[in-house]
């Protein structure tokens, strides 16, 4: 899944904001370094970002989608909002992710009207269930309530992807507990797509101690555990390195 930000504040730098040129650029690239999936994101969910308004996000996102859709390439919005998911799934996009928890009570609904994919994370920020206990176990009794949330929306099983939500929440440690124990979540969850999102994340950084723009090596690293461990999708913004990383991986560990 290769990350396009079409904003003007992205964590790390690579937000192409409402320059539709690079934008199409960027994804051509993408695609052509392997990615499956193009994942658009109007709104910045790093630490201490400032919300964006419903317009702001919309003016964002559509033109964004509009001048991708159509292609082989699956486009995911990355988006909390059922309005936006509405939106940007009539305009073409076929996967909502959402890192919200499903804080927005009717957009599993809209996904599932649209017949189409819902990314649910954990994120331990909305949830406040930081430190509460094994953190393993915490991810995968707040996925299980969000699939059952999502059922309940009538959105078919087979198309609710599970993130476990690095970085979301999270003290280092508990990033790392994650990524060394998920063959625990993909054995919980054997019916869903596993995404896992450890790309230029701040705890590659405390791991490191560097700085974001340094952290193409630990990413790799965490995406080569991922895709061993069983993971189908990881979202990164370096796609070619990632997708031979995780070529590599896939065919050590057998898969």
């Amino acid at each position: 899944m290769g990350i396009l930000n079409v904003t003007p504040d992205s964590f790390s730098g690579d937000g192409v904001g409402s320059d539709r040129a690079a934008l199409v650029e960027l994804a051509r690239r993408h695609v052509a370094a392997g990615a499956a999936i193009l994942d658009v994101g109007g709104e910045s969910t790093r630490p201490g970002a400032v919300p964006v308004g419903l317009a702001e996000e919309l003016a964002r996102v559509l033109p964004a989608i509009e001048a991708l859709a159509g292609g082989v390439t699956p486009i995911s919005v990355d988006t909390s909002r059922a309005a936006v998911a509405e939106a940007a799934l009539r305009a073409g996009a076929r996967i909502v992710n959402d890192v919200s928890a499903l804080a927005d009570r009717d957009l599993a609904r809209v996904v599932a009207a649209h017949r189409a994919w819902l990314v649910v994370m954990h994120n331990g920020w909305i949830l406040r269930d930081e430190g509460l206990g094994d953190v393993v176990r915490r991810v995968g009794d707040a996925l299980e309530r969000l699939i059952n949330e999502a059922l309940a929306a009538s959105l078919p099983l087979g198309r609710i992807i599970v993130d476990p939500g690095l970085g979301f929440g999270k003290r280092p440690e508990e990033n790392l507990d994650l990524l060394r124990r998920l063959p625990e979540l993909r054995a919980r969850f054997p019916l869903q797509p596993l995404l896992v999102g450890p790309s230029r994340k701040r705890f590659i950084g405390h791991v490191l101690e560097c700085d974001v723009g340094d952290r193409l090596e630990g990413t790799l690293a965490c995406v080569a555990i991922a895709v061993a461990a069983g993971a189908d999708i990881v979202r990164v913004h370096d796609v070619l390195p990632a997708v031979r990383v995780a070529r590599m991986a896939r065919a050590i560990a057998g898969g």
